[in-house]
């Protein structure tokens, strides 16, 4: 029999996930920063992009107050469970990776700028773990809205681990695709480290910069 330790070591899974429940969550309150709407639905001139750089609470605050940025939002993404709550999503048993969903103005912002900030504000070769933070909940990933965002994800990434090869470093692990649902968390934890100034952030990079493109 498997402990809650084994289980967030791997992917579980389809069988294996947690059920979930079909009741949608969506956010009560507008952005604890700026006040706009956290719903990518109010952004119908907008792209979106799901970045999973550990705990979520300190990735959403890399991304919140970049100019071109519209809105940003925590969540689950990557895994089977619908509708799933923080606990389950922690358990491993969900698959699901911590994610931030970015909103952006494609006009104003480009995804290689958003993408810098991601690969730069944490450690891309850590496999399913982020520093102290261990397990699939953790991992690195990207999840982009459309083959086009894949594109640009995929040679981000290549440009990345040249860097990363220069500097001596390990391989990427981050997971790339083509997002899959993504799952609102629960209000308590959207925009945390606003309303929680003194709260963990539980990121760290690499000290490595990388190029735009």
């Amino acid at each position: 029999m498997i402990g809650t330790g084994g289980w967030k070591q791997r992917m579980p899974q389809s069988h294996e996930a947690l059920p979930g429940r079909e009741q949608a969550m969506a956010p009560a309150q507008p952005h604890h920063v700026h006040g706009r709407s956290l719903l990518s639905r109010n952004y119908p001139r907008s792209e979106m992009v799901l970045f999973g750089m550990g705990r979520f609470w300190g990735a959403e605050r890399r991304f919140w107050d970049l100019p071109g940025v519209l809105t940003t939002a925590v969540g689950y993404a990557g895994g089977y469970t619908s509708t799933p709550t923080y606990d389950e999503v922690r358990s491993g048993r969900a698959g699901h990776a911590e994610v931030v969903q970015v909103i952006y103005d494609p006009a104003q912002i480009r995804l290689e700028r958003l993408l810098k900030v991601f690969w730069e504000s944490h450690d891309p070769t850590q496999g399913m773990r982020q520093g102290n933070d261990v397990g699939t909940p953790y991992r690195s990933a990207v999840y982009t809205s459309n083959v086009a965002q894949l594109g640009i994800a995929e040679a981000s990434a290549r440009r990345c681990q040249a860097e990363l090869n220069r500097a001596g470093l390990h391989s990427i692990t981050t997971e790339i695709s083509v997002a899959g649902p993504f799952y609102y968390a629960e209000d308590e934890y959207q925009q945390y480290l606003s309303r929680n100034p003194d709260g963990q952030d539980g990121l760290g990079g690499t000290g490595v910069r990388h190029p735009i493109g």
